[in-house]
């Protein structure tokens, strides 16, 4: 019996987790346990409390993948931006990760990551189109990173 194909243009959360269900087992059973660790660096006003901006991350396959960063315009130009970086290197150490990876478009902060020690290892071109889209790394020395697990810590 053939299996229907079927594109989705509003597809919903169940859709995704029934992927990621099946993704995760077969992952699993070649010996690649998938355990995500979420954390945040935020950035909150002082008088209201509200998040601002800040650092969205995950931890898992022993890696920090930095998904979000905003640094608030009023805020730039004050070393925040490093901070936030540096305080989501410091969770990749304390939890045993061997480094951290993000991506960044070309109107946004490659300069910025590579002033922190980040190397490109990949690009897209025409994403948007007439710009690129990079992946940058920074990987740490095996003698920081040994045998330690993914834990959540308040790296502040």
């Amino acid at each position: 019996m053939a299996k229907l194909i079927q594109i989705k243009e509003q597809p919903d959360d169940s859709d995704r987790q029934a992927i990621l269900d099946q993704l995760d087992i077969y992952n699993e059973s070649m010996g690649a346990v998938y355990d995500p660790k979420a954390f945040a660096v935020l950035i909150k006003d002082p008088g209201s409390g509200q998040t601002t901006g800040g650092l969205w991350a995950r931890g898992y396959y022993d890696w920090v993948y930095i998904e979000l960063i905003f640094v608030p315009k009023e805020l730039r130009g004050r070393k925040i931006g490093a901070r936030l970086v540096r305080s989501a290197e410091r969770w990749a150490l304390r939890s045993g990760c061997v480094g951290v990876w993000l991506d960044t478009f070309e109107f946004q902060a490659p300069a910025f990551y590579q002033s922190l020690g980040y190397e490109t290892f990949g690009h897209l071109s025409n994403y948007p189109r007439g710009s690129r889209r990079y992946f940058l790394r920074k990987e740490f020395p095996e003698s920081e990173c040994r045998g330690r697990s993914i834990v959540p810590t308040d790296v502040v």
